[in-house]
């Protein structure tokens, strides 16, 4: 009955908010990574994106505009994600933040002597247990990343680790998962990446992977859509639990 109930809900949601084809087709063109994507695959994403923007509350900060299409553009990345998952995988929050720009927010962290520091760090992009996710536009948009980069991919990749607590590159895996799998592939991957970037030696994945394990599993979800043979060229045991996980396979694209 709950399922039957909730599809229903979602049958009159898609029915009653369809997606403008222009703005869709232009954010499909814009993100080259959903190019490989099939017509029957395109359409569920499509349907993700009606369904996510019309459950999330989106803000803007800073002076932003923000438009219909910049919320499709978000959305389409968000839920590439759960493409073959569910939206309940977002279930447990409600509001995306934009700031034009990089934001500076202040953390307040205590220390083993028991100091509390403030810190301001300049981010592009922030996710918060059980909270919002705030991105930069400007890096949303491409307007200064490099080829490869999804601000959008990487912090939902946190929300869904998120899922069982706080990241930690540990996220609820399927029935069908081995957990032992999992953390044998990336903590090995972990080690090993962590070894490359501390002998100043150039990485396929973005350095900033070496951060902790839960940037990591982010840093290298966002390669999976993005540069997927980066991610199985490299570290193919890493690749195959990210299919598991993800129920894709985007190098077969």
């Amino acid at each position: 009955m709950f399922w039957n109930l909730k599809s229903w809900r979602r049958r009159r949601i898609l029915k009653r908010h369809p997606l403008p084809d222009g703005a869709w087709r232009r954010v499909v063109a814009r993100l080259a990574f959903l190019r490989g994507l099939t017509q029957g695959e395109l359409d569920r994403l499509r349907d993700w994106v009606v369904l996510f923007l019309h459950g999330k509350k989106f803000s803007a900060a800073g002076g932003l505009i923000l438009t219909d299409e910049m919320r499709v553009m978000i959305a389409a990345q968000a839920c590439i994600l759960i493409l073959n998952l569910d939206l309940d995988y977002y279930d447990d929050w409600v509001e995306i933040i934009v700031y034009p720009d990089e934001f500076i927010p202040e953390h307040e962290y205590m220390d083993e002597a028991g100091i509390v520091h403030r810190v301001h760090d300049t981010m592009c992009g922030e996710s918060w247990l059980h909270g919002p996710v705030i991105l930069s536009w400007a890096d949303v948009a491409g307007d200064k990343t490099a080829p490869g980069y999804s601000v959008v991919i990487h912090e939902f990749a946190h929300k869904l680790d998120m899922r069982n607590g706080e990241a930690n590159g540990f996220p609820p895996l399927h029935a069908e998962m081995s957990q032992s799998a999992w953390s044998d592939a990336l903590a090995a991957a972990y080690d090993n990446f962590c070894t490359q970037v501390d002998a100043g030696r150039e990485t396929v994945i973005d350095p900033y992977a070496a951060e902790n394990p839960a940037e990591f599993f982010a840093v290298v979800s966002e390669a999976f859509f993005i540069a997927p043979r980066s991610v199985q060229q490299t570290y193919p045991a890493v690749y195959r639990q990210l299919t598991l996980f993800y129920r894709q396979d985007p190098v077969a694209r």
